[in-house]
């Protein structure tokens, strides 16, 4: 298996490199500066070279946190319609072209769910990102003569990466707490089941557009909190007003006080087997207890 990765060098790419080799699966990373790396350059200039490869997993795009600021917005915008767009004109444009696209995304194309479930067959929802994962998985289904997945990830746990890597030290310095009312809902997943769940998606030829990377189970914030709490052995005891949130983030507070209830209904139909499948059991394993 030749698998061709964008965003290679990321938190869940690195992962998913890793996993793909320790397979015997050869991995050739997809780099803005291939001179300086090896592996093939991706730009949103041009098509990306997919030529030879069996799959493509596309994870490329500018991070969404930060002060989302019009700038900050439209590249966010920007590199993953745009780097979409190239990756899929590679397959257009290859002899030999991948027969598998895995396309990343995010459940924040469901909008706010509050206390409603979503599943890969709920409708988009509204705001910002639904906006942005709506245009981002309209370019990835025009892969031809290509079996596409929509990887829905959600809240993404792992060491050394992602938000974790922020709120561990908060937490095990006593700082943690919960964010608003604690009631929204968060659909999480540990980043070794992202990883897992994305060369089983390659390999499972039943498996085809939307899939929901998150655990079966949901917590709200507050529970969340608990068990990280837990997980350090240390109090949370200063929870965040929303009212703070929203002066200091503006329009990205709405993504940690906005209810995220999603369900990975595709993975269990097709029995995919999580490593981590509670939040208690993945932050044991961040924390290192």
């Amino acid at each position: 298996m030749r698998l061709g990765i964008t965003g290679a060098a990321g938190f869940i790419g690195s992962r998913v490199s890793a996993l793909a080799a320790a397979r015997g699966w050869e991995v050739v990373p997809f780099s803005r500066t291939p001179r300086d790396s090896p592996g093939r350059r991706f730009s949103l200039e041009r098509e990306a070279d997919v030529e030879g490869l069996d799959a493509v997993v596309h994870l490329a795009g500018e991070p969404v946190f930060g002060l989302w600021t019009a700038a900050k917005r439209r590249r966010i915008m920007e590199s993953r319609v745009l780097g979409t767009r190239r990756v899929v004109e590679g397959f257009a444009a290859a002899r030999n072209p991948p027969r598998v696209l895995v396309s990343g995304s995010a459940v924040g194309i469901y909008g706010d769910t509050r206390d409603d479930t979503a599943t890969e067959a709920s409708p988009p929802g509204r705001g910002f990102l639904a906006e942005v994962t709506t245009a981002w998985e309209a370019e990835a289904v025009k892969a031809r003569n290509a079996r596409v997945v929509l990887l829905r990830t959600g809240f993404a746990m792992g060491r050394g990466g992602g938000a974790m890597k922020l709120l561990l030290p908060l937490f095990r310095a006593g700082l943690g707490g919960r964010l608003g009312n604690g009631r929204q809902w968060m659909s999480c997943i540990h980043v070794d089941d992202v990883a897992g769940m994305v060369l089983w998606a390659v390999e499972s030829a039943g498996v085809q557009g939307p899939l929901n990377a998150v655990m079966p189970a949901p917590v709200t914030n507050a529970e969340f909190t608990r068990a990280l709490a837990r997980a350090v052995r240390r109090p949370a005891i200063l929870p965040v007003p929303a009212l703070v949130l929203r002066v200091l983030l503006g329009r990205l507070s709405a993504m940690l006080l906005g209810s995220s209830r999603v369900l990975p209904e595709a993975a269990r139909r097709g029995g995919y087997v999580f490593a981590f499948p509670d939040v208690p059991s993945a932050l044991a394993d961040v924390a290192g207890n």
